[in-house]
């Protein structure tokens, strides 16, 4: 009876109309009269981090054998407390293009940079005294004029081809190193995506300005961010209960579930092939036939990690560093109840 309790713990129930088993106990993975002490060895042996996809700007992992509130934290930390670079101040020396030097700036902040923070220190901007440094600020230049094209064909209406930088782009962005910092980045500072169109010129009108980076975090702005999206989902449980589903009820059961989740075998016997597929919609339960036949859950300590970078930095890599920056909050705890 234990064993079959603790299974069912680790299961968040889907039924038609409710959730159940959804509430946890004040600490979680203790229950009363049950020795459930802190060993290492048993967590090595739960936890996992399987990666099911990885490029430069996206990533999916399944994270295994943590509490919920492990998970979001990490979540939370990926989204506002990974610092990153990004423009803070613009000094406008000329802008004669339709767009305020307010809306201006505001679009060039939210540009996404790429480059090491590890490099920077932070820059203290509640101290009007401090001047900006090599070891704090990064110094971006921006100079663009439109002009006419005297050898664009008569009778052309594309402006590209009439004029001369009538779009700017971040391309245009040029990086101007100080101190060590071409030491430090030597392939300076890139764009995530260097097509971004930053404002539309025409003949006479020009922009001249100068961008100071600072370190930040999504906390401040969200600018500083370095992930589109960080979300987790809990892993679909399926269970076919009883005899096999097979015939017309087995391809109606396959249809009631997204694309490959449900398959049905040489013996005309449907099975689950993948749940983690599975967007839970319980459009099984709505049909009389699987009353009883079908069981469908959420397995609790099993999350599906998304996570979506801006391209400041990859998504392997912010996950690297909420996991640094939550060690680092424990440490900083346990040095404080230490104290005390």
């Amino acid at each position: 009876m234990v064993d079959y309790n603790r299974s069912q713990r680790n299961l968040v129930g889907i039924e038609h109309d409710r959730v159940t088993n959804v509430s946890n106990t004040d600490f979680p993975g203790y229950y009363p009269g049950e020795d459930h002490a802190w060993n290492l060895e048993k967590f090595k042996e739960n936890f996992k981090i399987q990666i099911s996809y990885l490029s430069d700007l996206s990533s999916s992992f399944d994270l295994v054998g943590v509490d919920a509130s492990i998970a979001n934290a990490f979540r939370r930390i990926m989204i506002a407390e990974v610092p990153t670079l990004a423009i803070e101040y613009v000094y406008i020396e000329n802008n004669t293009s339709i767009i305020q030097d307010e809306v201006l700036a505001h679009r060039l902040g939210l540009i996404p940079l790429k480059a090491n923070p590890d490099y920077l220190r932070w820059f203290k901007k509640d101290d009007p005294d401090i001047e900006p440094t090599d070891y704090d600020t990064v110094v971006l230049h921006l100079s663009a004029k439109c002009t006419a094209n005297p050898s664009a064909a008569p009778g052309t209406t594309d402006p590209k081809v009439l004029y001369n930088n009538a779009n700017v782009y971040a391309s245009a962005i040029q990086f101007e190193p100080q101190g060590r910092q071409a030491e430090w980045f030597p392939d300076g500072i890139t764009l995530a995506n260097p097509d971004i169109l930053i404002a539309k010129l025409r003949p006479g009108q020009e922009i001249d300005l100068t961008m100071h980076c600072i370190l930040g975090i999504g906390q401040d702005h969200a600018k500083f961010s370095p992930v589109a999206t960080a979300s987790y989902r809990l892993l679909p449980t399926i269970d076919i209960i009883g005899p096999p589903l097979t015939g017309d009820l087995a391809q109606k059961f396959k249809n009631c579930f997204p694309k490959g989740v449900i398959e049905i075998n040489s013996n005309g016997e449907a099975y689950v092939k993948d749940a983690r597929k599975d967007t839970v919609s319980r459009e099984v339960l709505r049909h009389p036939e699987f009353d009883g036949r079908i069981k469908l859950g959420r397995q609790r300590d099993h999350f599906i990690f998304t996570v979506e970078s801006t391209g400041a930095m990859t998504p392997d890599e912010i996950f690297i560093k909420s996991v640094q920056l939550l060690k680092k909050k424990c440490q900083i705890l346990r040095k404080f109840n230490l104290r005390t």
